[in-house]
């Protein structure tokens, strides 16, 4: 679980304009945030099947969100895996 500090730093980072906190991008930083935490868990608790399957649908969500960023802005999409760090 991310804090409310982190998590309005990433969404800072990552925001579209003043008022953004919703849009894919943001959603995107937020989910890869969030599954680096679980998976860092998953490694110390290896049997914790809860947490894992709450991880795949983690990881489901944000497949689905940049698949949506690709097809409506190829660019954007580019740069947000740059800038996250995820590989294309």
């Amino acid at each position: 679980m991310i804090s409310t500090t982190e998590k309005d730093k990433i969404i800072s980072k990552h925001k579209l304009h003043e008022k953004d906190t919703g849009s894919a991008e943001v959603q995107v930083a937020l989910l890869s945030e969030e599954i680096e935490s679980l998976l860092g868990h998953l490694q110390k608790h290896k049997k914790d099947f809860h947490s894992k399957k709450g991880l795949l649908k983690m990881i489901a969500k944000r497949r689905k969100l940049l698949k949506y960023l690709e097809k409506t802005n190829p660019k954007k999409h580019k740069e947000l895996i740059k800038k996250i760090g995820l590989k294309a």
